[in-house]
This record gives C-alpha cells, structure tokens and sequence, in this order.
C-alpha cells in the first residue's frame, strides 16, 4: 500500500529545504519525491503570473498528470492539488472538484509555517517567490483554509529552530508510513 504525503506551506516555510534532506534519508529512498509544479512553469513562463485563472488551472492539471503517472507508487510532494484552490480560488469550480475528493488524493498534509511570522527579519524571498510578509501570512491562511479538513491534516508553525521544525515533519512523516505499513500486514 503506498504512502501518499503532501508537504505544503506559504512562502518561506521551508518546503523546499525539507524535501531536499527528505530525498537523501535512507527510509524514504521507496518514495517519489515530486518538486513545487507552481516554481517549475513560473521559471518557464512568468507571463503565467498575469493569468492567475490559466496558471492555477495548469497546476492543478499537471500535479494530477504527475501523480496519475506514478500509479500505486508512494510519493511526497511539494504542495497537492488544493493549493491550487488556495491561490485561486475558482480553479476548484473550473476544474470540476470538490475539496473532499482532492482530500482524498492525499494520506497526510503537513502544513509548514512561514517565516514571515516570526517577523520581517526572519522572511526572505526569491526571484519566484516576490510576496511580501503580509502577502505570505494571507497564503498561509488560504492554504489552511483548504487543507484543514483533511483528515491527515497537521500544521507545524513557524520557529525559529528550523531542525526542530524539520524534526516534526520527519515524525509526521514517520508516523504516515507506519501507519501504511500496519495496513498492509
């Protein structure tokens, strides 16, 4: 039975930073690990920042398409398909899903805090990420909006020992694939 993990959060949550060590832990070599759709077709086309209803409804597309292609294999990604929803809010109805279902993708989400709330000195961006710490506070909140429903769904806040934060979500993670592993036994 496989694991199926999202890894989401606002910008500068650390998403990027935790799938990177992710990737080389011996116990998660069995899973796919797939980067931020949204970071990949904003390097390709930042046009795409003009059309938020074309950009969200590519992402959505093409996280499903990813997915689909890895069939009964198990996978952590860099955000699901609801923070399409969260970003963009009439890409749910475009696309023609509900929450519950895309809820359903999923065997955990793991909410990571920003930086932004520990204060403006702590948040930094990126050439793809330009959101000011305001901005990233209100995707916070979106992103929560539409994943704490979830059943799997954990929220690990902002802090500024970032191992700490990084030590919670590898429990997380831990505990998802225990969990997996006792089903199929």
């Amino acid at each position: 039975m496989r694991s199926r993990i999202v890894i989401t959060g606002g910008p500068g949550s650390g998403k990027s930073k935790c799938l990177t060590r992710l990737k080389i832990v011996d116990r998660f070599r069995g899973f796919v690990f797939l980067d931020e759709v949204a970071r990949r077709l904003l390097r390709g086309n930042p046009d795409y920042r003009h059309d938020k209803a074309a950009f969200h409804i590519a992402v959505y597309n093409d996280q499903v398409a990813r997915e689909a292609e890895l069939g009964d294999r198990s996978f952590i990604t860099d955000r699901g398909t609801a923070d399409a929803f969260a970003f963009h809010p009439g890409t749910r109805a475009i696309v023609g899903t509900t929450l519950a279902r895309e809820h359903e993708r999923y065997d955990k989400v793991v909410q990571l805090g920003t930086s932004a709330a520990l204060g403006e000195e702590h948040y930094t961006g990126d050439d793809i990420r330009t959101e000011s710490p305001e901005e990233a506070l209100a995707i916070e909140k979106a992103i929560k909006h539409v994943w704490q429903e979830h059943p799997g769904y954990h929220f690990i806040p902002a802090i500024r020992d970032f191992e700490e934060k990084y030590r919670q979500l590898v429990q997380i993670i831990d505990a998802c694939v225990a969990h997996t592993r006792k089903l199929t036994e």
